[in-house]
């Protein structure tokens, strides 16, 4: 059962990052794929319907982790506390972006919010890779089997007391924020016909070139900053297989896009962070949060509830799990296909704005 729940909650920060992923990757490219008015609301109209119900998926995680491994969320939302404050601005930050930036007829007043919307969203692709790094790299727990992380502290991730930021865990937000940027230009490129179009493939080609060069640097700093992966690979030789999905996500990434095959590239692009995420996972496995001190770190059976709560957890968490994949089915279904590039007049834009699309 512990293993069960180790999966599910992995599985659901997985759909998670692959959801929102797109929205941020659109968030980031908003400034530089869109020349025009138009173009930038035809953007922010590809994500209008769907972003803030992608990010409900984060929301049920955190609530999973809660009851499955409390000691676990304790911990962790306690330790992070600050980097979780911070992502938990740039969240409203980008929802109040896209919500009030047609309710002023100003370019000023949109080019404000455009601004505030892009920086929202890189960020919080830095910071939600610089997380996954932390996880990685373990944190200093005590005796309690609690912890404190400053934003940052020597920069080095072989301390015993590192920060949030080091050159570690800034090499995998930078990681994610390249694999987000052509995960949402290939979602954009699905989304939208001509120069934006366009446009949006030619940022995820260079995207994609610098997710395999991160990649590649990434991988060789986690083998070299944690040592459970090398003992991972080495006693389950299986698990081999999550890196070679994400290697043919990464691939079908670049092939598609040259063959301008936007919904292959960006499924193969989903396919790739679902590959990365279930090898990181995978590779921790039972660990749920590595120590970088002295006390041993924090595992599925030491965090975990009982299983009695677990069971009866499994069976509330059922039930709402399958609204959910009927809510999105039916949400993704009504708004699929293509977002035209066209004009609006700026008194009806104004009247309306992007809200008006997510009701």
């Amino acid at each position: 059962m512990q293993t069960l729940w180790f999966i599910l909650v992995a599985l659901m920060l997985t759909i998670y990052v692959i959801l929102d992923g797109f929205d941020l990757g659109a968030g980031i490219i908003h400034l530089f794929a869109a020349r025009n008015e138009d173009e930038r609301r035809a953007i922010l109209q590809a994500i209008g319907p769907i972003w803030d119900g992608n990010e409900v998926w984060l929301i049920a995680a955190g609530g999973t982790l809660f009851f499955a491994f409390p000691l676990l969320y304790a911990s962790s939302f306690s330790g992070f506390y600050l980097p979780l404050i911070i992502v938990l601005w740039l969240l409203m930050l980008r929802g109040i972006a896209i919500e009030l930036r047609s309710h002023i007829p100003s370019s000023v007043w949109r080019s404000f919010w455009d601004g505030t919307f892009f920086i929202g969203s890189a960020l919080l692709a830095i910071f939600f890779g610089a997380a996954l790094g932390n996880v990685i790299r373990g944190v200093p727990l005590n005796p309690d089997n609690y912890f404190f992380v400053a934003l940052w502290t020597d920069f080095n991730p072989y301390s015993s007391n590192p920060g949030v930021l080091d050159w570690y865990t800034i090499l995998i937000g930078l990681l994610a924020l390249a694999v987000l940027t052509a995960h949402g230009s290939s979602y954009i490129a699905v989304k939208t016909e001509g120069d934006l179009n366009a446009r949006a493939r030619r940022i995820a080609r260079w995207a994609w070139i610098a997710t395999i060069v991160l990649g590649i640097l990434g991988t060789i700093a986690s083998f070299s900053v944690q040592p459970l992966i090398r003992e991972s690979f080495s006693q389950r030789p299986w698990e081999i297989i999550f890196p070679l999905i994400a290697l043919a996500g990464l691939a079908g990434m670049g092939y598609f896009n040259l063959k301008r095959n936007d919904l292959p590239a960006f499924f193969s692009s989903a396919i790739f962070i679902l590959g990365m995420l279930s090898s990181a996972a995978s590779s921790l496995y039972p660990t749920v949060l590595p120590s970088v001190t002295a006390v041993p770190g924090l595992t599925i059976a030491s965090t975990s509830s009982s299983l009695y709560g677990q069971t009866v957890g499994l069976i509330w968490w059922s039930l709402g799990i399958l609204l959910a994949i009927i809510y999105f089915t039916i949400t993704y279904r009504l708004f699929w296909g293509k977002v035209k590039v066209t004009r609006e007049p700026q008194a009806n834009t104004a009247k309306t704005g992007e809200s008006g699309l997510a009701g």
